[in-house]
């Protein structure tokens, strides 16, 4: 569990704490930005396997929601639970276990276009709001060299899809459709207005 630090975020007298049901600290930090610093920080242990015939939407929708629902809330709490994961036609793309797996995944995305696709799900004791976000990303040709070296960084470990556009990987993609932050890790829009909607207040 991380605690971050308290207070940064003004909630209304209605709400007592913003708790993140997700340990990425890509996360933390987009929420960070916006001004929304949670006062507690969970990790969600639940299975991750999609059901045979799943759809990616339809994947993500349900890894959000039941990420929201590993936890118990007290009255005053709301939640935000968010999963993301890469979808080449209907494959879903989750983070690579392994060296051969980012390097099987990049070869994949390798001169082709992908999708981001991010789930959303706050709630509270009362009621629940889900937001699916799409990004449609291109990535170049990759030489085996640059998958290599790539690899070789390490900044493939814990991504979807093997790559995290805010780093090394920015310069193997020429365009994207759709929202930057998504491919990052958390749609800025999307969540400041359903958290806005469970009454927090971002600190200016």
């Amino acid at each position: 569990m991380i605690s971050p630090k308290a207070g940064l975020t003004t909630v209304s007298n209605k709400y007592k704490r913003f708790i993140l049901a997700s340990a990425s600290p890509r996360r933390l930090e987009l929420l960070n930005r916006l001004g929304f610093s949670p006062h507690k920080v969970l990790q969600p242990n639940i299975c991750e396997v999609s059901r045979k015939g799943e759809l990616p939407r339809n994947y993500v929708s349900r890894m959000a929601s039941e990420k929201s629902l590993a936890f118990s809330l007290e009255e005053n709490d709301v939640l935000l639970a968010a999963d993301t994961i890469v979808a080449v036609g209907r494959r879903i793309i989750g983070k690579p276990t392994s060296i051969s797996h980012a390097r099987e995944i990049l070869q994949l995305l390798s001169g082709r276009r992908h999708r981001v696709i991010s789930g959303l799900v706050v709630r509270n004791g009362h009621r629940n709001s889900c937001k699916v976000v799409e990004t449609v990303v291109r990535m170049k040709n990759l030489t085996t060299v640059e998958i290599e070296d790539y690899i070789a960084s390490n900044d493939w470990q814990g991504k979807a899809g093997g790559y995290g556009i805010q780093g090394k990987a920015e310069q193997f993609i020429p365009w994207i459709r759709g929202s930057y932050s998504n491919v990052v890790g958390l749609p800025l829009y999307e969540t400041r207005s359903l958290l806005l909607s469970y009454g927090l207040k971002a600190s200016s």
